[in-house]
């Protein structure tokens, strides 16, 4: 975190800076025409989220087609790229952006476990949301059954089992059947039985390993094969494959808490092959 934005979160109540912050991005994204929903957070329903905090950042999901124009206009508004699609997680499906004032924003141009198409996803997800207010400003919202599924996914990926807890043991049996008609609808399955326990049911299929080795934390080795075995495109494997021993120069930045010098970079690109190794031999003993 900037010195600035650190100055600036102690000047701002959290809640409040994040109440406002999702209200700059949503009046932003009005002004340019994108269509955006806020997922988890403080916009999540109280019966999914009861006494849980606000989280630390705003999180929006945008039609894929419309990241770009959400990017740009973000950047012309003094919002900086803290971590790409790329090297933000396993699944590409974030870039985190943050503001001295605001602070971190994650624009998501898909949901890790959601199967469906991005676009058609975010369509049948807009299809049917909701919206709450904040700030005086209308937040489009999914819908409450959405609403679980997503929270019920994301514990699964952070291995959070109060999240799970809060959006499914308890519930009604009605209600328990529409968030399962929902995980049907949005392809969600193997990651909705991962959450609980039951992914070696899905076995063979291309996403098995990846979320083995998420949801149960294997190595990174077995991370970087599961991504590369979850893509349908072999000019994609390729690129994973080719990208897998590279240095993530963000990432060093923030563990550094400063640029990288070119001795930082090579240290870490010679030290990546001996973890690795060091893995395997953990593994076998």
């Amino acid at each position: 975190m900037s010195a600035d934005l650190d100055a600036a979160s102690r000047a701002v109540p959290h809640l409040a800076r994040i109440h406002l912050g999702r209200a700059a991005v949503q009046t932003l994204a009005d002004q340019v025409g994108v269509r955006l929903i806020h997922i988890k957070g403080d916009t999540v329903d109280r019966s999914i989220r009861p006494n849980s905090p606000p989280g630390t950042d705003v999180d929006v999901m945008v039609h894929p087609d419309q990241v770009s124009v959400l990017d740009r206009a973000l950047r012309a508004h003094d919002w900086r790229i803290y971590s790409t699609f790329v090297g933000g997680s396993p699944f590409g499906h974030a870039q985190t952006y943050v503001h001295d004032t605001w602070g971190y924003l994650d624009v998501h141009r898909s949901f890790p476990g959601i199967g469906l198409d991005a676009a058609r996803a975010f369509d049948h997800l807009w299809f049917s949301r909701g919206a709450v207010d904040v700030a005086r400003i209308r937040c489009p919202v999914p819908d409450v059954s959405a609403q679980a599924v997503i929270s019920i996914l994301n514990a699964a990926r952070s291995r959070r089992p109060s999240g799970l807890e809060r959006a499914w043991p308890d519930l009604e049996l009605e209600r328990r059947k529409a968030i399962e008609e929902e995980v049907d609808a949005l392809g969600a399955r193997l990651a909705f039985d991962a959450a609980f326990g039951r992914l070696d049911v899905h076995r063979g299929a291309p996403e098995y390993r990846l979320w083995k080795a998420v949801t149960e934390g294997g190595s990174r080795l077995d991370e970087w094969w599961g991504r590369i075995l979850a893509e349908p495109k072999l000019s994609a494997r390729v690129t994973i494959a080719l990208r897998a021993p590279l240095v993530n120069r963000a990432h060093l930045e923030h563990h550094l808490g400063r640029p990288p010098t070119s001795r930082d970079v090579l240290y870490e690109f010679l030290n990546r092959p001996i973890r690795g190794v060091r893995e395997l031999l953990q593994r076998r003993s």
